[in-house]
């Protein structure tokens, strides 16, 4: 997993960090990508929540995720008017399963669009985001595996 950031582009507001999802984006401000794991069924689930999708346990913990995972699907959005999106057209939304098993919806960056393949291998990065100036802020997005 790598910490290196994406060219600047322009930066966003995150959701607003609560306590419970705090560490998820402390850690994206670091470059680590963390999941949750649920203690009772053993399946990891993105995105964070206090109890397991799957058997409802609230027996779910945070882990470090590898930074690996597979393009399941994909858009090229050639418009969006919503402020920061439409600085950014066309960006490439996408849906990747991360190898711990769960899918994610993310942004792939890095990798021409008519290179993108369902299956193809990808690795997280984080692009800076929140207001300038303001260090340790980051969304993860992914690019081809190196």
């Amino acid at each position: 997993m790598s910490a290196d950031r994406p060219a600047a582009g322009p930066r966003f507001d995150l959701p607003e960090p609560d306590a419970f999802t705090r560490p998820y984006w402390d850690a994206a401000g670091e470059g680590r990508l963390l999941i949750r794991r649920c203690g009772g069924c053993g399946r990891a689930h993105h995105y964070p929540r206090e109890f397991c999708p799957y058997c409802w346990s609230d027996d779910v913990g945070w882990e470090r995720a590898s930074g690996r995972a597979t393009l399941y699907t994909w858009s090229v959005v050639h418009r969006n008017d919503l402020p920061p999106f439409g600085d950014r057209v066309p960006y490439v939304a996408a849906v990747v399963d991360l190898a711990e098993g769960p899918r994610m919806m993310t942004e792939v960056v890095e990798c021409a669009h008519g290179d993108l393949r369902i299956g193809m291998g990808l690795t997280v990065t984080f692009r800076e985001a929140g207001e300038a100036g303001e260090a340790g802020e980051a969304v993860p997005v992914f690019r081809p595996g190196r």
